[in-house]
Protein backbone atom coordinates (compact mmCIF):
# COMPACT_ATOMS: atom_id res chain seq x y z
CA UNK A 1 0.00 0.00 0.00
CA UNK A 2 1.35 3.35 -0.60
CA UNK A 3 -0.08 6.11 1.34
CA UNK A 4 -2.96 8.75 -0.54
CA UNK A 5 -2.36 6.41 -3.94
CA UNK A 6 -4.89 7.02 -6.45
CA UNK A 7 -5.91 10.22 -4.55
CA UNK A 8 -5.85 13.70 -6.28
CA UNK A 9 -3.83 15.94 -3.62
CA UNK A 10 -3.81 19.80 -3.46
CA UNK A 11 -0.66 21.63 -3.32
CA UNK A 12 -0.87 23.37 0.29
CA UNK A 13 1.43 26.13 1.41
CA UNK A 14 2.82 24.66 4.40
CA UNK A 15 3.48 28.52 6.54
CA UNK A 16 0.01 28.96 5.79
CA UNK A 17 -0.95 25.25 7.21
CA UNK A 18 1.00 26.26 10.73
CA UNK A 19 -0.70 29.18 10.70
CA UNK A 20 -4.26 28.11 10.42
CA UNK A 21 -3.42 25.55 12.72
CA UNK A 22 -2.26 28.31 15.06
CA UNK A 23 -5.19 30.14 14.43
CA UNK A 24 -7.65 27.56 16.71
CA UNK A 25 -5.60 28.03 19.63
CA UNK A 26 -6.00 32.18 19.59
CA UNK A 27 -7.61 33.75 22.01
CA UNK A 28 -11.09 35.38 21.35
CA UNK A 29 -8.98 38.70 22.72
CA UNK A 30 -7.11 38.56 19.27
CA UNK A 31 -10.32 38.66 17.20
CA UNK A 32 -11.84 41.77 15.16
CA UNK A 33 -13.48 44.80 17.25
CA UNK A 34 -16.99 44.39 15.82
CA UNK A 35 -18.22 48.17 14.91
CA UNK A 36 -20.35 49.50 17.67
CA UNK A 37 -24.28 48.70 17.85
CA UNK A 38 -26.35 51.35 17.99
CA UNK A 39 -28.68 51.50 21.00
CA UNK A 40 -31.86 50.01 20.85
CA UNK A 41 -35.07 52.41 21.75
CA UNK A 42 -36.90 52.37 25.09
CA UNK A 43 -39.37 50.45 24.09
CA UNK A 44 -37.43 48.01 22.14
CA UNK A 45 -35.60 47.09 25.72
CA UNK A 46 -38.39 46.56 27.28
CA UNK A 47 -39.89 43.97 24.65
CA UNK A 48 -36.24 42.18 24.77
CA UNK A 49 -36.54 42.07 28.40
CA UNK A 50 -39.95 40.30 28.63
CA UNK A 51 -38.14 37.98 25.39
CA UNK A 52 -35.41 37.28 27.83
CA UNK A 53 -37.67 36.19 30.69
CA UNK A 54 -39.68 34.07 28.44
CA UNK A 55 -36.52 32.19 27.43
CA UNK A 56 -35.11 31.60 30.83
CA UNK A 57 -34.77 28.09 31.54
CA UNK A 58 -34.79 26.12 35.08
CA UNK A 59 -31.67 26.44 36.83
CA UNK A 60 -30.36 22.68 37.40
CA UNK A 61 -27.37 21.96 39.43
CA UNK A 62 -25.10 19.69 38.35
CA UNK A 63 -22.29 18.17 41.25
CA UNK A 64 -18.78 17.38 40.02
CA UNK A 65 -19.90 13.73 40.96
CA UNK A 66 -22.15 13.25 38.34
CA UNK A 67 -19.26 15.17 35.74
CA UNK A 68 -16.75 13.02 36.51
CA UNK A 69 -19.28 9.86 35.68
CA UNK A 70 -20.15 11.19 32.31
CA UNK A 71 -16.66 11.79 31.64
CA UNK A 72 -15.67 8.31 32.74
CA UNK A 73 -18.61 6.82 30.63
CA UNK A 74 -18.12 9.61 27.42
CA UNK A 75 -14.63 10.65 27.30
CA UNK A 76 -16.11 13.73 26.78
CA UNK A 77 -14.60 17.26 28.24
CA UNK A 78 -15.20 19.32 31.57
CA UNK A 79 -17.50 21.78 29.97
CA UNK A 80 -19.34 19.27 27.21
CA UNK A 81 -20.00 17.31 30.19
CA UNK A 82 -21.46 19.73 32.43
CA UNK A 83 -23.33 21.63 29.33
CA UNK A 84 -24.92 18.09 28.49
CA UNK A 85 -25.74 17.43 31.90
CA UNK A 86 -27.16 20.49 32.44
CA UNK A 87 -29.62 20.76 28.97
CA UNK A 88 -30.61 17.03 30.65
CA UNK A 89 -31.52 17.95 33.73
CA UNK A 90 -29.07 15.94 35.15
CA UNK A 91 -30.51 12.52 33.71
CA UNK A 92 -27.43 10.46 32.73
CA UNK A 93 -28.53 8.09 29.77
CA UNK A 94 -30.24 11.60 27.92
CA UNK A 95 -26.33 13.46 28.52
CA UNK A 96 -25.09 10.28 26.76
CA UNK A 97 -27.26 10.31 24.03
CA UNK A 98 -26.92 14.20 23.92
CA UNK A 99 -23.24 13.91 23.61
CA UNK A 100 -23.48 11.54 21.14
CA UNK A 101 -25.30 13.64 18.96
CA UNK A 102 -22.80 16.40 19.56
CA UNK A 103 -20.35 14.41 18.21
CA UNK A 104 -22.00 12.74 15.42
CA UNK A 105 -23.04 16.21 14.41
CA UNK A 106 -19.68 17.02 14.46
CA UNK A 107 -18.40 14.43 12.37
CA UNK A 108 -21.07 14.67 9.84
CA UNK A 109 -20.32 18.21 8.60
CA UNK A 110 -16.38 16.93 8.11
CA UNK A 111 -17.58 14.07 6.21
CA UNK A 112 -16.84 15.89 2.80
CA UNK A 113 -13.37 17.19 3.21
CA UNK A 114 -10.46 15.94 1.17
CA UNK A 115 -8.39 13.46 3.20
CA UNK A 116 -5.16 12.75 1.57
CA UNK A 117 -2.46 12.51 4.18
CA UNK A 118 -2.69 9.66 7.03
CA UNK A 119 -0.91 6.70 8.03
CA UNK A 120 -0.63 3.05 6.55
CA UNK A 121 -0.81 1.05 10.21
CA UNK A 122 0.16 -2.76 10.26
CA UNK A 123 -1.19 -5.64 12.67
CA UNK A 124 1.22 -9.13 12.30
CA UNK A 125 -0.22 -11.80 14.54
CA UNK A 126 1.60 -13.61 17.33
CA UNK A 127 2.70 -16.58 15.57
CA UNK A 128 3.44 -14.06 12.22
CA UNK A 129 1.43 -16.47 10.31
CA UNK A 130 -1.29 -13.48 9.87
CA UNK A 131 -0.74 -9.97 8.51
CA UNK A 132 -2.74 -6.52 7.88
CA UNK A 133 -2.03 -3.27 6.11
CA UNK A 134 -4.92 -0.81 6.71
CA UNK A 135 -4.44 3.45 4.98
CA UNK A 136 -6.38 5.48 7.04
CA UNK A 137 -6.77 9.36 5.93
CA UNK A 138 -6.70 12.37 7.93
CA UNK A 139 -7.24 15.84 6.33
CA UNK A 140 -3.48 17.02 7.49
CA UNK A 141 -0.62 15.80 8.60
CA UNK A 142 -0.96 17.50 12.36
CA UNK A 143 -3.21 14.97 12.75
CA UNK A 144 -1.61 11.93 10.71
CA UNK A 145 1.30 12.71 13.72
CA UNK A 146 -1.09 12.60 16.45
CA UNK A 147 -1.18 10.01 19.07
CA UNK A 148 -4.99 9.38 19.06
CA UNK A 149 -4.60 9.01 15.28
CA UNK A 150 -2.28 6.66 15.02
CA UNK A 151 -3.38 4.60 17.70
CA UNK A 152 -6.92 4.47 15.97
CA UNK A 153 -5.50 3.05 12.97
CA UNK A 154 -3.60 0.89 14.74
CA UNK A 155 -6.62 -0.74 16.31
CA UNK A 156 -8.71 -0.73 12.97
CA UNK A 157 -5.71 -3.37 11.36
CA UNK A 158 -6.12 -5.44 14.53
CA UNK A 159 -9.90 -5.13 14.10
CA UNK A 160 -9.50 -6.45 10.61
CA UNK A 161 -7.44 -9.40 11.23
CA UNK A 162 -10.04 -10.93 14.30
CA UNK A 163 -12.68 -10.96 11.46
CA UNK A 164 -11.58 -12.56 8.65
CA UNK A 165 -15.26 -12.12 7.00
CA UNK A 166 -14.79 -8.57 6.81
CA UNK A 167 -13.88 -8.61 2.72
CA UNK A 168 -15.12 -4.69 2.89
CA UNK A 169 -14.95 -1.09 4.02
CA UNK A 170 -18.77 -0.14 3.84
CA UNK A 171 -21.87 -2.11 2.08
CA UNK A 172 -21.83 0.40 -0.38
CA UNK A 173 -18.26 -1.17 -1.68
CA UNK A 174 -19.97 -4.64 -2.61
CA UNK A 175 -19.90 -5.00 -5.71
CA UNK A 176 -22.80 -4.70 -8.15
CA UNK A 177 -22.26 -8.13 -10.07
CA UNK A 178 -21.67 -9.77 -6.56
CA UNK A 179 -25.13 -8.17 -5.20
CA UNK A 180 -26.93 -9.90 -8.24
CA UNK A 181 -25.39 -13.21 -8.02
CA UNK A 182 -26.39 -13.84 -4.13
CA UNK A 183 -29.85 -12.36 -5.16
CA UNK A 184 -30.36 -14.86 -7.36
CA UNK A 185 -29.07 -17.70 -5.22
CA UNK A 186 -31.92 -16.72 -2.36
CA UNK A 187 -34.10 -15.90 -4.82
CA UNK A 188 -34.50 -19.71 -6.09
CA UNK A 189 -34.37 -21.40 -2.37
CA UNK A 190 -36.28 -23.76 -1.92
CA UNK A 191 -38.08 -22.07 1.60
CA UNK A 192 -39.28 -19.06 -1.11
CA UNK A 193 -41.45 -21.65 -3.13
CA UNK A 194 -44.61 -20.04 -3.79
CA UNK A 195 -44.70 -17.45 -2.20
CA UNK A 196 -45.93 -13.58 -3.70
CA UNK A 197 -42.94 -12.04 -5.94
CA UNK A 198 -43.36 -9.07 -3.78
CA UNK A 199 -42.80 -10.92 -0.82
CA UNK A 200 -40.27 -12.79 -2.19
CA UNK A 201 -38.00 -9.47 -2.96
CA UNK A 202 -38.70 -8.17 0.70
CA UNK A 203 -37.38 -11.84 1.87
CA UNK A 204 -34.55 -11.38 0.11
CA UNK A 205 -33.71 -7.72 0.57
CA UNK A 206 -33.75 -8.64 4.01
CA UNK A 207 -31.31 -11.47 3.98
CA UNK A 208 -28.89 -9.57 1.73
CA UNK A 209 -28.80 -6.86 3.59
CA UNK A 210 -27.85 -8.70 6.88
CA UNK A 211 -25.69 -10.55 4.58
CA UNK A 212 -23.64 -7.59 3.49
CA UNK A 213 -23.85 -5.85 6.51
CA UNK A 214 -21.66 -8.91 8.20
CA UNK A 215 -18.62 -8.53 5.75
CA UNK A 216 -18.59 -4.43 5.86
CA UNK A 217 -16.24 -3.45 8.48
CA UNK A 218 -17.90 0.01 9.62
CA UNK A 219 -20.89 -2.24 10.77
CA UNK A 220 -19.08 -4.62 12.99
CA UNK A 221 -18.72 -4.33 17.02
CA UNK A 222 -15.74 -2.32 18.17
CA UNK A 223 -13.27 -5.03 19.88
CA UNK A 224 -12.24 -2.67 22.38
CA UNK A 225 -16.00 -1.55 23.61
CA UNK A 226 -18.66 -4.06 21.95
CA UNK A 227 -21.71 -1.24 22.74
CA UNK A 228 -20.36 0.89 19.81
CA UNK A 229 -19.59 0.05 15.85
CA UNK A 230 -16.35 1.04 14.18
CA UNK A 231 -18.47 3.81 12.25
CA UNK A 232 -19.49 5.17 15.25
CA UNK A 233 -15.64 5.04 16.97
CA UNK A 234 -14.84 6.61 13.83
CA UNK A 235 -17.22 9.68 13.72
CA UNK A 236 -16.10 10.10 17.74
CA UNK A 237 -12.39 10.44 16.44
CA UNK A 238 -13.48 12.97 14.17
CA UNK A 239 -14.95 14.77 16.63
CA UNK A 240 -12.29 14.54 18.98
CA UNK A 241 -9.33 15.56 16.09
CA UNK A 242 -11.60 17.94 14.45
CA UNK A 243 -10.63 16.97 10.77
CA UNK A 244 -12.51 14.17 8.19
CA UNK A 245 -10.40 10.34 8.94
CA UNK A 246 -11.10 7.83 6.39
CA UNK A 247 -10.52 4.02 6.98
CA UNK A 248 -10.32 3.54 2.92
CA UNK A 249 -8.76 0.04 2.21
CA UNK A 250 -6.83 -3.04 4.05
CA UNK A 251 -5.28 -5.89 2.72
CA UNK A 252 -5.24 -9.02 4.99
CA UNK A 253 -2.48 -11.51 4.23
CA UNK A 254 -2.29 -15.21 5.58
CA UNK A 255 0.53 -17.45 5.41
CA UNK A 256 0.53 -20.12 2.53
CA UNK A 257 -3.07 -18.97 1.67
CA UNK A 258 -3.98 -20.21 -1.97
CA UNK A 259 -1.46 -22.71 -1.86
CA UNK A 260 -1.76 -26.94 -1.85
CA UNK A 261 -0.47 -28.44 1.41
CA UNK A 262 0.12 -31.89 1.02
CA UNK A 263 -0.37 -34.15 4.07
CA UNK A 264 2.76 -35.82 5.08
CA UNK A 265 3.40 -38.95 7.11
CA UNK A 266 5.53 -37.14 9.97
CA UNK A 267 7.51 -40.93 10.25
CA UNK A 268 8.23 -41.30 7.48
CA UNK A 269 9.50 -38.31 7.05
CA UNK A 270 11.75 -38.25 9.95
CA UNK A 271 12.56 -41.68 8.14
CA UNK A 272 13.64 -39.99 5.05
CA UNK A 273 16.01 -37.41 6.20
CA UNK A 274 17.65 -40.04 8.41
CA UNK A 275 18.70 -41.95 5.52
CA UNK A 276 20.42 -38.75 3.55
CA UNK A 277 22.84 -39.47 6.44
CA UNK A 278 22.89 -43.37 6.70
CA UNK A 279 26.28 -45.04 5.02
Amino acid sequence: LILGEGLEKKDQDFAAGVEKELAKYKTEGEAKEEPPKEEPKAEEKKEEKKEEKKEEKKVVTVTAAQVKELRGRSGAGILDAKKALAECDCDMEKAMEWLKKKGMAKADKKAGNLSVEGVIASYVHFNSKLGVLVEVNSETDFVALNEIFKEFAADVAMQVAAQPDVKFISVDEVPADLKEKEKALEMAKEDLDGKPDNIKEKIVEGRLKKKFEETALLGQKWLKDEDKTVQEVLKEKIAKLGENIVIRRFTRLTLGEGLDKKDADFAAGVEKELAKYRK
